[in-house]
């Protein structure tokens, strides 16, 4: 497939200049046949296998070793393999399609013939996005990409404006988390072929929403991962990461290893019109070349997107800074990075427990004010749960390249039950900090359900072969064990198993839950319509916020503003506070004016008890458990 349009630098600013990206790996259709391309360095011969008929086709090496070749009699809707050296046939690694699973032959896919019924669209930028993370096969009863489209009007009503997709590259068995993927061109057979993820992101962006999807490129998968037979140059010891060996970015052979994940990574832009990718673990992928693979990448994934805008948000558990910054000054030029920090602290204040790798928070309103006015809190300090620093200095990055949250899938599913934190903290104080995530200047993201506090918890699931599976869930239970109370037998027996059908079954959501717990999807809704809608919250302009600690657990937040159009947001996470008389700076009205009142986490729409107002002629009375927000009034 051949995309002409203009290019991007790396600033992420259009440039005139016209370019093309063509995909050149794995099967492309032609009008005289198919031409099919795989790198296999070390092989002497590959051969194309058409398993209709059991005719093959010797295809002729390069220099880069490059296998290539045109076989006129193949079509779309052939199945074919890739036999090496005379010996076995194995599935193409660049494959768009495995209709029967990893192992089974791979398709030969034209993309080209697909109509888009969609109006032209000009891509997202990171400003102004609510983010929401969702599982496929999770999030409806079906679990489907067709069934999905019609959760977008919900969605979109309920105020979130970009979906990230969890992993969809194709992984073993019949339900997974997606970080298992293995053919990392094929969308997971499960749920849905090529043509349906298409369907769905031109059903989105009719709706006005943008799509973004989770890709691993610091890991291969372990069960259908056939790279290694096409060339042990995919990996390398030299960077040992947490699931083995590392993806082998600079070190001898890299390029073709290299040109997998650009092409990868442009290929899910162009093919599908993605609107950008979340990049797992970016802290695991090691590469000393002149240029990081993140920043090529980042370069190509733009110019391929031509006049459309895409962003690139990174999970970095280092927390380096350089993931956004631009390339020219040593950085990735990505647009958006996790901040951990936040939730951990957001953790810790709900439940009161600094254990694991929550240790080193202590969940206080000064840790909450200092993570939302720089966007992490670890800046190279020491972290005594790694034993080592954390973190590198935030200077001038703007706060939408932050991307806060109280759930993920990682941080639900990285406790016994599946926790979700609602269940950990009084329905006041999940409104109050549901109101701090979507009212802070950073960008906020919501893990599937958590808008109407869904009852069900999202488990780690895995649906490998027996002998890994066991392996996979002892790796569980050693991880859960970092939790003390988790670390005790009653606990471990009672671990779920990411194999059993149940553990998957109990993680999809109930969507009737929407009506049922109607209170506090309104409040999500209420609140994502204050965050798009006032003009001050809107500008998401850190520069202009000041914060002031009130208790050890309630905070407040200053949005500045022209013509002292201010407002305020008062938020306590403890317990009753008389703040009388006031004398925090921060809390005085703007000159010839007087704060009034422009939202509570209170209201009884919501579930609360009604609202009271916290400022008092004397000072301020503010409730526990509240989160409050003011406009400034001039007389």
């Amino acid at each position: 497939m051949t995309i002409t349009s203009s290019s991007i630098n790396v600033s992420g600013e259009h440039a005139t200049s016209p370019t093309t990206w063509q995909m050149t790996l794995g099967a492309q259709v032609e009008p005289v046949g198919v031409r099919f391309r795989v790198w296999a360095p070390k092989r002497a011969r590959v051969d194309v296998v058409l398993e209709d008929d059991g005719r093959s086709f010797p295809l002729l090496k390069d220099e880069a070793g490059y296998f290539s070749g045109l076989v006129p009699i193949a079509a779309a809707g052939m199945r074919y393999r890739y036999r090496l050296d005379n010996g076995e046939a194995y599935p193409d690694p660049c494959s768009r399609y495995q209709p029967e699973g990893p192992h089974g032959p791979s398709l030969i896919v034209d993309a080209s013939p697909y109509d888009r019924r969609t109006h032209p669209w000009p891509g997202v930028r990171m400003p102004g996005q609510v983010i929401y993370e969702l599982h496929v096969g999770t999030f409806t009863p079906e679990g489907t990409l067709d069934a999905l489209i019609g959760q977008l009007d919900e969605l979109k009503e309920c105020g979130v404006t970009l979906i990230e997709l969890m992993p969809l590259a194709e992984f073993p068995g019949r339900w997974n988390w997606g970080y298992d993927g293995v053919a990392l061109f094929a969308p997971a057979h499960v749920y849905g072929d090529p043509n349906a993820l298409r369907r769905f992101v031109d059903a989105a962006h009719a709706r006005g929403l943008g799509v973004i999807l989770d890709v691993v490129y610091n890991h291969f998968g372990p069960d259908g991962n056939y790279l290694p037979v096409y060339s042990d140059l995919y990996l390398t010891d030299r960077h040992p990461n947490e699931w083995g060996q590392a993806i082998n970015y600079d070190g001898p052979g890299s390029q073709g290893v290299r040109d997998f994940v650009l092409q990868n990574a442009c290929y899910w832009i162009t093919e599908f019109r993605l609107d950008g990718l979340r990049l797992d673990a970016v802290h695991a992928i090691y590469d000393d070349s002149p240029l990081h693979v993140l920043a090529e990448l980042s370069q190509k994934t733009r110019a391929s997107a031509g006049e459309r805008s895409i962003v690139l948000i990174a999970e970095c558990e280092s927390q380096l800074i350089k993931t956004v910054r631009p390339i020219e000054e040593g950085g990735w030029g990505l647009d958006g990075v996790w901040s951990d920090d936040f939730h951990h602290i957001c953790r810790v204040a709900a439940t009161g427990r600094s254990e694991a790798y929550y240790a080193d928070y202590r969940g206080t309103a000064q840790e909450l004010l200092s993570v939302i006015k720089r966007g992490f809190v670890f800046q190279g300090q020491r972290h005594a749960w790694q034993k080592k620093p954390r973190g590198t200095v935030v200077k001038n990055e703007p706060a939408s390249a932050f991307v806060f949250y109280l759930q993920n899938h990682d941080q639900v599913a990285n406790h016994l039950h599946g926790d979700r934190i609602h269940g950990m903290v009084s329905p006041a104080g999940y409104r109050a900090e549901g109101a701090l995530v979507l009212l802070a200047p950073e960008t906020p993201m919501l893990f599937m359900g958590q808008e109407f506090a869904a009852s069900s918890p999202f488990l780690f699931f895995a649906d490998h072969h027996s002998d890994l599976a066991a392996k996979v869930y002892e790796g569980r239970k050693k991880f859960l064990s970092e939790f003390p109370e988790y670390a005790t037998p009653e606990a471990q027996d009672v671990v779920p198993d990411p194999a059993n059908e149940s553990t998957f079954l109990q993680s999809r959501l109930d969507l009737s839950e929407r009506r049922r717990h109607a209170a506090i999807y309104l409040l999500h809704q209420d609140l994502l319509r204050l965050r798009r809608e006032d003009r001050v919250l809107a500008r998401q302009d850190r520069g202009t916020l000041d914060g002031a600690v009130l208790s050890t657990q309630a905070l407040a937040l200053r949005y500045s503003a022209p013509m002292d159009d201010d407002r305020l947001l008062v938020v306590n996470l403890g317990p009753d506070l008389n703040f009388i008389p006031g004398p925090e700076p921060l809390l005085a009205p703007v000159e010839h004016g007087a704060w009034v009142l422009q939202w509570s986490s209170d209201h009884p729409r919501y579930g609360g008890p009604g609202i009271i107002n916290p400022l008092t002629e004397d000072g301020w009375r503010i409730l526990a458990a509240t989160a409050t927000l003011f406009r400034a009034a001039k007389h």
